[in-house]
């Protein structure tokens, strides 16, 4: 079961002007799911995306890049799950193009107008024809108007092994106009994101230039699913994609030092955060949630670089999922992330109970306190490493055998 985590309801979401969206069952993988969305956007709006560093990126990823450069203005996305079209060759790029044309048809727009996304099963041929044969329905249900329930329906509609969908919303302030901010994402195994199989599409009906778009993608990015694990894989086919309608009716922002940009940006961020914590929440076979906090490190870079190691250790992570407080494990992680310690004073706290002082057992350890915390369902793990003021945040979750059972037999 997720660690905390609620199945979002319409009255939690807010509608965004200037796009509609439609979802629908297309048999990619199994039959009677919905797993076909499109989504249509009027025209003017701003798009930019942050996409995976892993070598093998999907086709997908691919043509968004390239259509993302050409410069034309995007006016649909196609979404399947259940194949990640992902090591799939000159024969993958082929049948993305195909789908990317076959709606481009049906909405009397150019190919380079629609951006693809795929996420499921990597290393089999997308089954292109049955993605087309299911668009004219997913734009019958994204009907004339935007709703919430539009974005209930598509985070449904991407999830692979998610057991719940995700998606938030926020409303924001731009120069006394009330903006609506909302965004989907979907992810629970292969979960280490680093951009610039985890989705996530944010829109806004705010109206933000598209040169401000891209810099400020990336720095979302940076501060929300950067920042989680799951299993520290980076997927062939994770995406960030951010998207203004401007159809709000709220001035235009254009730089990055423009005043009214705050708040907007605030809430934006809380958005992210909020959708790239459910990744952890929904982890697959988590029952722990936990936020992991570096301090004393010299740099920022390297409070990151050592949290993110704790997160990723195997063995802290089964340590975790055995609810023990084996402090020894994070000491391992800590030295093994290959960033300047002082191991005379380092300190290591579990909550508000402190294991380790100045490099040693601290002397107000409690075995049977410690064990009573460990058992919480929310966990947080405070690590100081001595050497300066750099601090840093990560969220990860336990690893747990129901990981191993959901991965043992994913294909079938």
């Amino acid at each position: 079961m997720p660690v905390h985590l609620q199945a979002p309801q319409v009255s939690d979401l807010h509608a965004v002007a200037g796009l509609r969206i439609g979802v629908t069952e297309a048999g990619v993988r199994k039959a009677d799911r919905k797993d076909l969305t499109v989504v249509l956007i009027d025209e003017g709006a701003s798009v930019s995306g942050v996409f995976t560093q892993n070598r093998f990126c999907a086709a997908p990823v691919q043509i968004c890049r390239e259509h993302l450069a050409s410069g034309s203005a995007i006016r649909a996305m196609v979404i399947n799950t259940g194949n990640a079209n992902a090591g799939t060759g000159e024969e993958g790029l082929r049948r993305a193009k195909e789908t990317c044309a076959a709606l481009a048809a049906q909405l009397h727009i150019d190919a380079n107008q629609v951006l693809p996304f795929s996420t499921g099963v990597i290393m089999e041929q997308l089954p292109s024809e049955r993605i087309i044969a299911g668009l004219p329905k997913a734009i019958a249900a994204a009907g004339q108007a935007p709703s919430a329930q539009q974005w209930v329906d598509a985070a449904n509609g991407i999830m692979t092994t998610d057991t719940v969908p995700k998606a938030a919303s926020a409303q924001a302030n731009i120069h006394g106009v009330t903006v609506n901010i909302t965004g989907i994402s979907k992810g629970a195994g292969m979960i280490r994101p680093n951009m610039a199989t985890m989705l996530g599409f944010l829109a806004t009906d705010a109206c933000v230039a598209p040169e401000l778009l891209k810099p400020l993608a990336l720095a979302l990015a940076e501060g929300s699913f950067n920042r989680v694990t799951v299993d520290g894989d980076t997927s062939t086919n994770d995406t960030l994609l951010l998207f203004a309608t401007g159809a709000s009716g709220a001035p235009r922002i254009a730089r990055p030092g423009d005043a009214r940009l705050a708040d907007f940006r605030e809430k934006l961020e809380a958005v992210l955060l909020d959708l790239a914590m459910q990744l952890v929440r929904d982890g697959e076979g988590a029952t722990k949630f936990v936020k992991i906090v570096v301090s004393g490190a010299q740099s920022q870079a390297s409070a990151r670089k050592i949290a993110r190691t704790i997160a990723e250790s195997p063995l802290v992570k089964t340590a975790l999922a055995g609810e023990d407080a084996n402090w020894g494990r994070i000491v391992m992680a800590v030295g093994r992330a290959d960033e300047p310690v002082n191991r005379d004073r380092l300190s290591i706290r579990f909550g508000p109970l402190q294991a380790a002082l100045e490099g040693a057992i601290a002397p107000t350890y409690d075995e049977a306190a410690m064990s009573a915390y460990m058992k919480n369902a929310e966990l947080e793990i405070g690590v100081d490493v001595g050497v300066g003021r750099g601090e840093a945040a990560m969220w990860t979750c336990d690893l747990t055998k129901r990981y191993v059972e959901i991965n043992g037999d994913y294909r079938s």
